[in-house]
């Protein structure tokens, strides 16, 4: 079969949204956190809970959310995935990983990138902390965060993490 009668199976087709995204007033203490270099959760008056970014009303009796907790830059892998799948202008090379990071004195988890830890040394309950950019760099971002890597402290034993989780809500 000639080239100009083989069905067509692809084609390259360059393809921009623009969109604006309002992020609430949660997010928005969150991110101007960020850009002054802390990261903040709000505690539940009720449960005593702190979620991160900071929610206006816990996930779990609908109360009105009004204290922030400043929260540290460290804490422990609870679960990860490793992205061994290329796409169209990636920026890292694979395989790389994110996981869900439990903040210490959090009960929620945020998602981030883990570097400076080969791959096959990743896992649940390991110690990380945040490396962040240079300050002159820092907007309103999670970006701001550059990743996460490894502290060198002992493991979280996974039993106490899965008991953990079995008491809080990782909503």
């Amino acid at each position: 079969m000639a080239d100009s009668q083989k069905p067509v199976t692809t084609i390259k087709s360059p393809v921009a949204i623009h969109y604006n995204y309002s992020i609430g007033a949660g997010q928005s203490t969150f991110m101007r956190a960020i850009h002054e270099g802390r990261i903040l959760g709000s505690r539940c008056p009720d449960t005593g809970k702190v979620y991160v970014p900071p929610r206006l009303t816990s996930v779990e009796t609908a109360s009105p959310m009004t204290e922030l907790v400043e929260l540290p830059d460290r804490g422990v892998v609870y679960t990860y995935c490793i992205v061994n799948i290329k796409f169209y202008d990636q920026v890292l090379e694979i395989p790389y990983a994110y996981a869900y990071i439990v903040l210490d004195g959090a009960d929620s988890a945020i998602m981030h990138l883990i570097q400076e830890c080969p791959i096959k040394e990743i896992r649940p309950g390991m110690r990380v902390q945040a490396v962040w950019k240079d300050r002159a760099q820092w907007t309103e971002s999670l970006e701001n965060i550059r990743y996460f890597k490894p502290t060198g402290e002992p493991d979280l034993p996974i039993e106490k993490i899965m008991s953990e989780i079995r008491k809080k809500s990782y909503a």
